[in-house]
Parts: C-alpha cells; sequence; structure tokens
C-alpha cells in the first residue's frame, strides 16, 4: 500500500544511516516539513487523500502515479464541478507528495497540463471571490455585539483583522508579545506570514481610529481575557472560560459569518479573507496611495492590489460618463 501524504513528508531515512546521523537527519525533517505553511500543509494532506481515494476505487497507484492516471481524475473531478483553481492546488499537492517520496512527478507530463488547460477553457469558470467586508460593514458587524466575553473577543477580531489587512493565519498566530500600545494607536509586529517564509517579520501600524476604535477592541479583549503573555485569540468554553490554546484559522472565517448574517448579509458571501480585501477596497475608496496600502498588507507585488483598486474604482471616472 502506498505511503499516505502525511508519511510522505519526511526526508527518507534508511537503514543505512549512521546512529550518529539520525538526531540530525530527525532535525533536518521538521525543517522540510516546516517548508509549507501549515495551512497549506493541512490544504495538500486533504488533496492526496481525495486523489488516492480516487485511485483505490479504480485500483490505480497513487504513489507513484502514472500522468494518464492523474489526467483522468483531473477529467473526473472537473465532470464533478470542482473549479479549475482547486484542481490547481490538486496537482500541486500530488507534485509535492512524489517529490517528498522522491519519485518522478505525473504532473510535468504534457498530457496532464493539457487536460488542465483544457477544462480551464471549456469551463470558463468565473473567479468565485467573496465579498469585502468594507469599513461599513464591518462597522456595522462590531457594533452588532454584545458585552459576554466571547462578543468583546469576536469584536476585536473582526476591527483588528480588518485595521490590519491580516490574512487570518497571521491573525491567530499573534501573541501578546507582538502588540505594543503607543500614542500613536498599536505597533504589530507579524514574526512570519504566506508571503514571508523566511520569517524575516514586519511591523504594521493600527491607527486608533475614529468611529470603530480597533486598538481600543484590542486592549478591552486582553483585559477581559487577562491575556498578559501567550496568543492573543483564543477558544472559549461554553461556560465562557477562555482556553489557554491558540484560536484555529477556521474559527476566524465561522466568526466573520456569523457576523454578516446578524446584520443581515448573506453569510456564504464572506469569508476570513473578507476582513483582508475589505480593508484594501475600502482604503481604495478612499484614495489611498497603493504604495500605504501595501505597508499595511504586505503584499510583494503592485501588480496584486490592482485588482482591489480596480474594483473599487470601476465607476469613478468612467469613459462612458456622458455618452448617453
Amino acid at each position: 500500500m502506498a505511503k499516505s501524504y502525511s508519511r510522505s513528508l519526511v526526508i527518507p531515512n534508511s537503514g543505512s544511516v549512521s546512529a550518529s546521523l539520525r538526531p540530525d537527519l530527525d532535525d533536518a525533517t521538521n525543517y522540510a516539513r516546516a517548508e509549507k505553511a501549515q495551512a497549506t500543509r493541512r490544504a495538500y494532506r486533504s488533496d492526496f487523500e481525495i486523489f488516492r481515494a480516487w485511485c483505490d476505487a479504480r485500483g490505480a497507484l497513487p504513489l507513484p502515479a502514472s500522468p494518464e492516471s492523474v489526467a483522468a481524475f483531473l477529467a473526473s473531478e472537473a465532470k464533478r464541478g470542482v473549479r479549475p483553481s482547486t484542481l490547481s492546488r490538486r496537482l500541486a499537492a500530488i507534485l509535492c507528495a512524489h517529490k517528498l517520496a522522491e519519485h518522478a512527478s505525473p504532473t510535468a507530463s504534457e498530457a496532464v497540463k493539457a487536460t488542465l488547460r483544457g477544462i480551464k477553457r471549456t469551463t470558463r469558470a468565473a473567479t468565485n471571490r467573496k465579498a469585502p467586508a468594507t469599513a461599513d460593514k464591518i462597522s456595522a458587524m462590531a457594533a452588532a455585539t454584545g458585552d459576554g466575553a466571547r462578543d468583546v473577543r469576536n469584536r476585536a477580531l473582526l476591527l483588528l483583522g480588518f485595521a490590519g489587512a491580516f490574512r487570518r493565519s497571521e491573525l491567530v498566530a499573534l501573541d501578546a508579545d507582538d502588540v505594543q500600545f503607543c500614542d500613536g494607536g498599536l505597533r504589530i509586529s507579524i514574526r512570519k506570514s504566506k508571503t514571508d517564509q523566511e520569517g524575516e517579520g514586519a511591523t504594521i501600524a493600527i491607527v486608533p481610529g475614529s468611529f470603530a476604535w480597533p486598538v481600543k477592541a484590542t486592549r478591552e479583549w486582553l483585559n477581559t481575557a487577562r491575556i498578559k503573555t501567550g496568543p492573543i485569540f483564543r477558544p472559549i468554553s461554553k461556560a465562557g472560560r477562555v482556553l489557554n490554546r491558540r484560536l484555529s484559522d477556521r474559527t476566524v472565517a465561522e466568526v466573520v459569518k456569523a457576523a454578516a448574517r446578524r446584520v443581515g448579509l448573506k453569510a456564504e458571501d464572506f469569508s476570513g479573507h473578507s476582513l483582508r480585501s475589505g480593508f484594501l477596497t475600502s482604503a481604495a475608496r478612499r484614495g489611498a496611495s497603493i504604495f500605504k496600502m501595501m505597508d499595511v498588507s504586505r503584499h510583494k507585488s503592485v501588480d496584486t492590489l490592482r485588482s482591489y483598486v480596480r474594483d473599487a474604482e470601476l465607476f469613478f471616472d468612467h469613459a462612458g460618463t456622458g455618452l448617453l
């Protein structure tokens, strides 16, 4: 039976390796696992298990897999309505699993590449982008929270997540030591992010705000939960006790969806990314400099931000104004 994807996340350790090398080899394995972000590893594991189950049902070998099997898998998934972007990620998972197991990857085959290109051309699926939680929506969501510990936490999560244009993984990774209150608002150190896999880190500023007050909401949560060290955002038990562990990034999406539903919006239109996209869309609408936006969002490419600016200015100074 083929090794599972999670088991393949190791550096091969043959019996011929001397005992003196094994401790360092174990460390090398841990570093190899850390090459990808935890969320990416989780997605890849899920994708490869889907591929493995598909192969098992058809008597095909998932590792090493043949190009024919991978191409047929893509076609089968496309028939089920799986989007091309998801199929691309599943191909990346299959590639990663083969590389880690030191097998030649079937994803390099022109037959596989042509199949994916054909799927994209045939389906022409529109990008299913979630709605941005713009400043007006976030303010309404925050105002609709109550006074309980969970409400105080969720209010801080929504406002800080928006004000810092945080990815959900970055938001839940924040520790109390990463936050410094100062006269201008908040200085937040981000130790590692999706686009900073080397862990060089970055520092961003959070302004106090004029009506929603993200800095005040963050201080209120820290005081309510009596958090001095460790994770800022934590789970809360049914009994209302703040637990001593980190909130999952999936909970961020659940909080955003619940907050949207509470103010009469469609929960399915929003996700954890809505906080980040909401900040960028709102800043673009106010005419903020794209470079100042990058200071907060930490995007490496201006091109990535252009879509937010383009969407925000879609009707501004339109070329068709006054023509009809």
